[in-house]
C-alpha cells in the first residue's frame, strides 16, 4: 500500500497492492495502522456509507464543524469519479484551494481527507457506488455545504456545467466567499488541534 501526500495538507492518496490471478483479484483498501503511521495519528472510524451516482451526479461541497469534525476514507467499487479536496481551513497555507483525483473501480485507488477539508465528487459514469469510511456519525446540525460550482473555487467538473446534477440542499448552499463571511468555515488552528489529538 502506498500512500502518498497531495498539494493540500492533510489529504492523502492511498495505492494499494493488487493481487491478480485468474480468478479474479484481491486487495486491501483500508489498513488502520498503515494509515495511523504515515499520518502520525489515529483516524478512529464510527460509520461506512456508501453512494449510488448517475454519471454527472455532483456530491458536495461538504464539511463538519470543528471539533469533532468528519475525517472521510473515500474509494470507489464501480465505475470512477473525480474526488475533490477543497481546502476550506481559514488561515491554512493552501485555504481556497482544490485537487481532485481519479478513483475508479479499475484503479482501486482511495483519498484520505482529514477533519475541516471539504469534500466533493462527481460522477464519471452511470451507476458509480462510492463508499467512504467516516470518523464521527451523521449529526446534521454540524454539517455545512459550500456550492459545488463556486466561481471563486472553479473545480473543474471534467464536463459541461449543463450536464452536471445537484440535489437542492446542495443548490442552496452558500458560495465560499459567503460561507467564510457567516462564520462557517473551519479554522487551521482548529483543525491542527484536533489532529493533535489524535496523535498516535
Amino acid at each position: 500500500m502506498l500512500i502518498t501526500p497531495l498539494d493540500i495538507p492533510d489529504a492523502h492518496l492511498i495505492e494499494p497492492r493488487v493481487f491478480s490471478d485468474e480468478r479474479g483479484a484481491f486487495l486491501e483498501w483500508f489498513r488502520a495502522d498503515r494509515l495511523a503511521e504515515t499520518l502520525g495519528r489515529q483516524v478512529p472510524i464510527v460509520q461506512a456509507n456508501t453512494s449510488v451516482s448517475a454519471r454527472g451526479v455532483v456530491r458536495g461541497i461538504h464539511f463538519a464543524d470543528v471539533p469533532l469534525g468528519q475525517a472521510k476514507y473515500v474509494t470507489v467499487t464501480r465505475g470512477a469519479i473525480v474526488d475533490y479536496v477543497v481546502d476550506l481551513r481559514v488561515g491554512s497555507p493552501t485555504f481556497g484551494q482544490w485537487q481532485g483525483v481519479e478513483l475508479s473501480a479499475d484503479n482501486h485507488h482511495a483519498l484520505f481527507l482529514a477533519e475541516g477539508l471539504g469534500h466533493a465528487f462527481v460522477s464519471l459514469a452511470d451507476d458509480t457506488s462510492v463508499s467512504y469510511l467516516v470518523t464521527d456519525v451523521f449529526r446534521p446540525e454540524r454539517e455545512h455545504a459550500v456550492h459545488p460550482l463556486d466561481g471563486d473555487l472553479g473545480l473543474d467538473y471534467r464536463m459541461p456545467v449543463g450536464e452536471l446534477i445537484l440535489s437542492a440542499k446542495d443548490e442552496a448552499a452558500p458560495g465560499f466567499a459567503q460561507a467564510q463571511e457567516d462564520g462557517l468555515l473551519p479554522t487551521w488552528q482548529d483543525c491542527q488541534q484536533r489532529y493533535r489529538d489524535l496523535a498516535v
